[in-house]
């Protein structure tokens, strides 16, 4: 993956869309907001990352 990913977790509703899509990169906190594992996630979940970030009702994904 040559971009990055952020998360704004003021705009996050804490729905978990991203944790079931991509678990190896997101997580939820212990108040249900998204929590990035990596911000360079390895290039394997490339497909993952941009169908959580698409999947995102908040639009609290970013990938650049």
């Amino acid at each position: 993956m040559t971009g990055r990913v952020r998360v704004d977790r003021d705009r996050c509703c804490g729905a978990g869309n991203c944790v079931l899509t991509a678990p190896e990169v997101f997580d939820q906190g212990d108040d249900g907001l998204v929590l990035l594992r990596f911000t360079a996630p390895p290039p394997q979940t490339l497909e993952g990352v941009r169908r959580a970030a698409d999947l995102c009702p908040a639009g609290a994904i970013t990938v650049d």
